[in-house]
């Protein structure tokens, strides 16, 4: 029986490591490091497909916050520019002077809630930097973001680019309402928005 070593070699047994420098311990080691390290590369290498189209709804915080139409095609263009610095593309954006529609092809590396917060925080900032509001803007807290289907995609689209069209007979209430009962979402009135009766610019 040989010595109870665990680097123990049988005589006669070529150690393959020797060219490197390595005695049999180290070549395990070294053997160990090579697995690690194609394992990784074949992880970082495989791709991840995603096609994922959200759209997302906001409301202003209270009649001193209404979006005007003088600046709200400004203010929209800015949005499109954070939504797809964070990696979404943009389908369409839309609103009226009390909430807003944000229509994206959505990428998953980053939440949801984070797009939004972001969406928000610099949103404010930009109206706040142009003067566009004679008071401070805020937009309301919370969100209201819907999945659609790829072949869904260019009616939410149009949906969103027609808003004032819908307006004129629903207030933003009713269409909100009306999109989380038509997606099953649970709710409690004392959680949504502080609406307002607006039907046009």
């Amino acid at each position: 029986m040989g010595p109870k070593n665990k680097y123990y070699r049988p005589a006669g047994a070529t150690n393959i490591g020797a060219p490197l420098g390595l005695g049999w311990g180290g070549l395990r080691v070294f053997v160990f490091w090579i697995i690690f390290v194609v394992h990784q590369m074949k992880y970082q290498m495989a791709n991840t497909y995603t096609q994922l189209h959200v759209q997302l709804v906001f409301a202003v915080k209270g009649r001193a916050s209404l979006v005007h139409k003088s600046w709200k095609d400004e203010l929209y263009m800015y949005i499109t520019g954070i939504v797809q610095n964070n990696g979404h593309k943009m389908l369409q954006i839309n609103g009226m002077p009390d909430h807003i529609h944000i229509f994206v092809g959505y990428n998953p590396n980053q939440r949801i809630s984070d797009l939004v917060e972001t969406i928000k925080t610099d949103s404010n900032h930009f109206i706040k930097w142009k003067g566009f509001c004679p008071k401070k803007f805020n937009w309301q807290e919370g969100y209201g973001a819907f999945s659609y289907a790829r072949s869904q995609v260019d009616a939410v689209a149009k949906y969103v680019a027609n808003q004032e069209m819908h307006h004129r007979k629903k207030t933003f209430q009713a269409e909100y309402l009306m999109m989380l009962q038509k997606f099953e979402v649970e709710y409690k009135e004392e959680y949504l928005f502080d609406f307002m009766e607006i039907h046009s610019w």
